[in-house]
This record gives C-alpha cells, structure tokens and sequence, in this order.
C-alpha cells in the first residue's frame, strides 16, 4: 500500500515495513516508521519537526550528507545512513539504488549538492521516488513497479516535462507528486494524467 500524504511526503507499507519518503505536514503522532528517506535538505523534504511526528526506537532515517548532523539530532548516530548519487545500498531487507537528482536550467537544485532520488526494492516490488529534479539524462529509462514523479514546476519539471520522463519509464504505475501545496495546481496532476502512454497514472490530490 502506498500514499501521498503531501507535496512530496510518501508513506509506503509493504512487507511488513513502514516507509516514509521526505515526510511533511504530518497530521498526527504516528510513531510507526522503521525507515525515514529524506532527498535532500530542503525545508519541505527535511522537515525535523515531522520526523518527531513518525520515528520510534530504531528508525533509520536515510539522507544526504548534508543533512547528516541534524539527522543524528533526531534518531541518534547508530541509525542514520548517508548517500549520495547513483549509488547501491543494502540496508536490512531493502534494497536502494540512489538516483540523480538536480535542475537543468534552474538554481534550486545544483548537481554538485549531489542530492537524490531513490529506488528501494522491497518485497519483490521497486517504488522509484524521484525527488526533486527535472527530466535530466541520468534517469532515462528506469525500471520500477511505481515511480512517483513531481509536476509541479518552478522547482522541478512541470506536468509536461514530467510526462516526457514518464514516458521514457518501465514502470507499471506512475504517482504524480510535488504539486497543489507549495508550487503547481491541483489540476495539475490530471494534466499529466492525460500524457502518459499506456501506463496506469494514480492522483491522490482531489
């Protein structure tokens, strides 16, 4: 089972896990994670304040090096992992590949802060949570069951420049994010519905 909460926060429930992705505006006191994925430091992505909303003993929370000091704040040394792109990692029964994550002809998301998106297989199933970043080179062509990607513009692509990724993905299900909260329309979202060839397209904003 999966969800998008908001913006970009994602929470996934799959072979008895937990799994939060750049959890934000979290409603209530849920304390269920076992794993915290954060792409990059923004305040909408890295959000310590809901983190304490979701973690309990033992969370892992995975992020970027940046972000390494004020992770280990929240849920201590031993549980915090960091990555950086284009990167292979093992982490109890998940399996994550990091994936590039940055703006072509924006300032907001330098390559060189070598921010991520990620793809964790887990249960025989691949989730691919592109973070924020435009239809760039490096992730033509990615295969996953359900791959969320952001529409919404200024930051990242908008719904077009999503569908022209999209489109280029073996992905079964493809989950529009990033939009009808801080940039992009609540419209947005079908907009790009309506470009995605013979895939299956899930909108969670109404």
């Amino acid at each position: 089972m999966y969800n998008v909460l908001c913006h970009n926060s994602i929470k996934i429930e799959e072979g008895g896990k937990i799994i939060y992705f750049d959890p934000f505006k979290i409603d209530n006191e849920y304390r269920d994670a076992d794993y915290i994925f954060c792409t990059h430091s923004h305040y909408d992505h890295f959000s310590p304040e809901d983190i304490k909303k979701i973690i309990k003993n033992n969370t892992k929370l995975i992020v970027t090096k940046d972000i390494k000091k004020e992770a280990e704040k929240l849920v201590g040394k031993e549980n915090v992992i960091t990555v950086e792109p284009d990167k292979n990692y093992i982490i109890d029964d998940l399996k994550v590949k990091t994936t590039y994550a940055y703006n072509i002809n924006k300032k907001f998301h330098p390559k060189n802060n070598k921010w991520v998106g990620y793809i964790v297989e887990i249960n025989n199933k691949k989730y691919y949570i592109a973070g924020d970043t435009d239809n760039i080179p490096e992730i033509q062509n990615i295969e996953c069951n359900v791959a969320f990607i952001p529409v919404g513009g200024t930051f990242t692509m908008d719904f077009k420049e999503a569908a022209g990724l999209a489109n280029t993905l073996k992905a079964e299900i493809i989950v529009p994010t990033h939009y009808g909260e801080i940039v992009g329309e609540k419209e947005d979202g079908q907009k790009f519905s309506e470009l995605i060839i013979e895939r299956k397209v899930k909108l969670f904003i109404k």
